[in-house]
């Protein structure tokens, strides 16, 4: 395709994914009582519900409710933007390859929900309570913005969710020829490194979380190593007839 023919695609792909999105917002929207205590519920768990949440603005809660509604809606929406994002790169893609539309869109909806639930389920759980004790420690009491707890689990979970997705990564990329599993085996300290780095940024300053984040991107590396030979050996199986005829 000509540039404007691909960037009038991709404005194509966007607008339905922004679509998606707008639906699974709405039908967040409908429980989003119940997706708030959801969210909140690692912090009242840390505190045993001692910790305070507060509203400063007169239209705080419901500007809390909308984004709270947002969030969820990119997470139940993630299979159609998965799937968007599938046919704007499938016209560069041979045929046989073209119809692991399902595989892909299966896929990274798993590992983007898996990231966001270990994010809520493991590290927002030691993360708030490593937290109050700081708080604890110089003997105050805390009282928490409903925004500002917000914004910063929304980070995180989206954070978690983008860095499951690097066995999906790694089979594009070796698609395009920029990687293979002997380039990835041959940087994994570097890669080892590069995830802790990784960890530490995204996650509370003590000695544990970063490992809760470490731990299961280093799996993800390997799988994503397993991805790429994978990709390369049936790459080399369909070459070889070909080279022989």
């Amino acid at each position: 395709m000509p540039l404007l023919e691909h960037l009038s695609e991709l404005r194509k792909r966007l607008i339905r994914a922004l679509i998606a999105i707008a639906v699974g917002f709405f039908i967040a929207y409908a429980i989003d009582d119940w997706l708030f205590n959801a969210l909140t519920y690692p912090l009242r768990a840390a505190s045993h519900g001692k910790v305070l949440l507060i509203g400063t603005g007169v239209a705080e809660a419901f500007f809390t409710k909308l984004k709270v509604a947002l969030i969820a809606g990119v997470f139940i929406a993630s299979p159609a933007v998965f799937l968007e994002i599938w046919k704007f790169i499938a016209p560069g893609l041979f045929e046989s390859e073209r119809r692991l539309a399902r595989p892909f869109v299966v896929f990274a909806t798993i590992f983007f929900v898996a990231g966001g639930y270990f994010c809520w389920a493991v590290v927002f759980k030691i993360g708030y309570a490593f937290f109050l004790k700081e708080y604890a420690s110089i003997g105050v009491t805390p009282t928490i913005r409903i925004s500002e707890y917000l914004a910063f689990s929304a980070k995180l979970l989206l954070a978690f969710g983008l860095t499951f997705e690097l066995p999906i990564f790694a089979f594009f990329l070796t698609r395009l020829g920029m990687i293979d599993h002997r380039m990835m085996v041959h940087y994994f300290r570097y890669a080892v490194l590069a995830i802790f780095v990784v960890a530490v940024a995204l996650t509370p300053p003590d000695m544990v979380s970063p490992f809760l984040l470490a731990i299961p991107l280093l799996a993800l590396y390997g799988l994503s190593i397993g991805v790429s030979y994978l990709f390369r050996q049936r790459e080399t199986a369909v070459a070889e007839p070909a080279t022989q005829s």
